[in-house]
């Protein structure tokens, strides 16, 4: 049976198709065709219109849905590189223009303030567009050997409108921690505790650091750098410091410095590389180190050394994050202003005498008692019969060390700068001495008129120190900012005597004056010199330890 037609009407075919009827009186050049909507990205998706035969597919309304959310990814993706760049661009504002010597911003009013140059060489190099080529009129005679401070509260000034606070300095790198990036993190041997950086978190955040340990060449001759290495790894580990690798490096002979940039390369990931450290750590000597190994294979780091940051012993060098081309492609690396820490001999002494804190030579070992010491019939009696007790030991005008109770074979070896000279006086006669001969035997200070203003050694710290091994030293004295001292039970001149020694455990006493902000650190002893590798020995490290133990490299 046949189904009866459906009656044919003009709406039903209207819907089919948009072109009009036979015989239908319209011109067809006023038809109306809509014109297709702009599709915008929305989180909610409307289902495409159409029934029968125009209706989509389901395979049709998940490719639209798809398209749909991809789109509406690309950009939200965009918008936020955007705002990235726009919150890059904006942090780095106060970088532009700016001393590529010591990245103080440049200017034209204050002739004693940091980033001082004459208007018309300013107003010069900005009509040629060459700003950034730009050095200042301190670094120009920081470059030429002039001490020149511009920390307030450091180098024996007490601050005014030409000097940056610490604080400062230290507000100029809060937005690190909030960024993904590299940091390369360095410590001075000599002042491995002093400058080690304790809340380097703070600065660095969550980012990824690798640990380089700065003037190696200066350690005693003979120091075998496994050792140290190995012991700069268990000094580090206990710190519980996300450390991809450990750095032993000389800026001055490049020892290491290929080692850092291999690493730097690996770990980069197209992100910026801060350098991160104390003041006078050796920050700006590391980067033209490690400019000059990757100028060898890199166009763009070699282009980088024409302008290079300044090198000087004075705390507070570098003023501001300096930008350095030094990578091919994305990432920049950043030498960072030094972190001013109080606790350092740096930040109580005059800046005349800064050098003195700064060693140029291999350390080498000053041992007390010895037989090329001076000493009147009485004196030299009473080494001989009871050692160093009831002695006072002063380390320049800065550390006076009393020894209380020691073993008659008990030596003190000191390692620090040759500046410094060493004097032993009887106890009961030191404060006499220290007032007469400070400023004169004892310095720093440098002359009468800086010991008449100075603070003093304020601070004193008894120790007790404990051993039960007289074949290595019982520890390390460590002073912040100047040196250490080695103290071992008995001394490696008796031991190889054959002389027994009874009291093979036991305890030593000692009392350390210093100023009163400068901090005084009981250490495990660090093996240098030929007899350091004899007596150090190696941890034995479980499993778990070998797999997230940082390597050392030199």
């Amino acid at each position: 049976m046949k189904m009866a037609p459906k009656p044919f009407s003009l709406s039903s075919l209207s819907s089919l198709t948009p072109f009009p009827l036979p015989n239908h009186k319209q011109n067809i050049t006023r038809i109306r065709i809509r014109k297709p909507e702009v599709i915008t990205c929305t989180q909610s998706w409307t289902e495409p219109e159409g029934t029968g035969a125009a209706a989509p597919t389901r395979g049709d309304m998940f490719i639209q849905r798809q398209q749909s959310v991809s789109a509406l990814e690309a950009v939200k993706a965009a918008t936020k590189k955007k705002k990235s760049k726009k919150e890059k661009l904006m942090k780095f504002s106060t970088l532009a223009p700016s001393c590529y010597g010591c990245g103080a911003p440049l200017q034209t009013s204050e002739i004693d303030a940091p980033g001082y140059v004459d208007k018309e060489t300013y107003d010069l190099k900005k009509k040629h567009h060459q700003l950034r080529t730009i050095l200042c009129g301190r670094c120009q005679l920081l470059s030429h050997g002039h001490m020149i401070t511009a920390v307030g509260g450091n180098g024996g000034y007490s601050g005014g409108k030409q000097f940056v606070s610490a604080e400062e300095l230290r507000e100029k790198l809060s937005h690190l921690r909030h960024e993904k990036a590299l940091v390369v993190k360095l410590v001075d041997i000599v002042d491995f505790n002093g400058s080690f950086l304790a809340r380097v978190r703070d600065l660095a955040g969550a980012n990824p650091i690798i640990l380089v340990v700065t003037k190696v060449d200066l350690l005693p001759k003979e120091t075998d750098l496994n050792c140290v290495g190995d012991w700069v790894v268990e000094s580090t580990t206990k710190k519980k410091l996300n450390v991809l690798s450990v750095h032993l490096t000389s800026s001055k002979s490049l020892v290491g410095i290929a080692g850092v940039v291999s690493e730097i390369q690996k770990e980069k990931k197209g992100r910026d590389v801060y350098i991160l450290g104390s003041a006078n750590v050796g920050k700006s000597a590391f980067i033209n180190a490690l400019l000059k190994m990757m100028s060898y294979k890199d166009p763009v780091a070699a282009a980088a050394r024409k302008y290079k940051p300044i090198q000087s012993a004075v705390p507070g060098t570098t003023l501001g994050p300096i930008p350095i081309d030094a990578f091919l492609g994305s990432g920049k690396m950043y030498d960072t202003p030094g972190v001013h820490l109080h606790h350092r001999q740096a930040a109580v002494v005059h800046s005349e005498d800064l050098p003195a804190l700064a060693p140029r030579s291999r350390l080498r070992a000053q041992v007390f008692p010895n037989s090329q010491l001076a000493l009147d019939e009485q004196m030299t009696y009473q080494v001989q019969s009871s050692g160093l007790t009831g002695f006072s030991i002063f380390w320049g005008g800065l550390v006076r060390m009393d020894v209380l109770k020691v073993l008659p074979e008990t030596c003190l070896t000191f390692y620090g700068p040759k500046a410094l000279q060493i004097h032993m006086v009887p106890t009961e006669e030191a404060d006499e001495f220290y007032h007469r001969e400070l400023g004169i035997l004892l310095t720093p200070p440098t002359g009468k008129e800086k010991a008449d203003g100075w603070m003093g050694l304020e601070t004193k710290r008894h120790l007790q120190l404990k051993y039960d091994n007289i074949e290595r030293p019982a520890c390390d004295v460590a002073i912040s900012g100047l040196g250490w001292v080695s103290v071992e039970p008995v001394g490696i001149s008796l031991k190889q005597s054959g002389r027994i020694i009874e009291e093979t455990v036991g305890e030593l006493d000692l009392a350390v004056h210093v100023p009163k902000p400068v901090e005084i650190f009981v250490r495990p002893p660090m093996p240098v010199g030929k007899a350091g590798a004899e007596w150090y020995d190696y941890r034995e490290l479980t499993e778990t330890e070998e797999e997230v133990r940082p390597k050392w490299y030199f």
